[in-house]
């Protein structure tokens, strides 16, 4: 093999090409940069908001019913009363049992009210429901289809339901 001699002309190439890699190189390492700073400045994907609409509540201030609890002769009878906004609103509750050990019995408030227009005064509407279920049972209480408290008071000894005045509008 032959050394080719060095001359100032393949010297100018050398470095012409030498020059063009080095610029190349300095290029793509931007384009590299620049995308990894990128991703790591961008943030996180998010999930669109889904924005609900705000759910209105059916008289929202009767969170917990108070009623006296009676167990007489095998049958479980509770009465009380709810505050209700106007006299126009009638409360209907029924129980519904579910077969269990150790029964569970839901009381199922509703609110009947036809009127067009009926005036703003607060009333109280008073109820009486009974299940036949054992002395064990257990109750919970449902107000427009949504969980509330129950609040049963045990009657006092020689108390009756038939003592507890019940106003039915008809």
């Amino acid at each position: 093999m032959e050394n080719s001699p060095v001359t100032p002309k393949t010297m100018h190439s050398r470095a012409i090409v030498l020059t063009i890699t080095l610029f190349v190189l300095i290029v793509v390492g931007m384009f590299i940069f620049t995308f990894l700073k990128q991703k790591e400045i961008s943030p996180a994907v998010v999930e669109p908001e889904v924005i609900e609409e705000p759910v209105t509540v059916a008289y929202p201030n009767i969170t917990r019913i108070d009623g006296t609890h009676f167990f007489i002769d095998g049958l479980h009878t509770i009465v009380g009363e709810l505050v209700m906004p106007t006299p126009c609103d009638l409360v209907e509750v029924k129980s519904i049992v579910a077969e269990s050990y150790s029964e569970q019995v839901t009381l199922d408030f509703k609110v009947i009210n036809n009127a067009d227009f009926c005036a703003q005064q607060v009333t109280a509407q008073r109820f009486i429901v009974t299940a036949e279920v054992s002395e064990g049972a257990t109750f919970k209480a449902l107000f427009e289809n949504r969980v509330v408290d129950l609040n049963l008071i045990d009657a006092t000894p020689g108390e009756l339901p038939e003592d507890f005045e019940l106003f039915i509008k008809g």
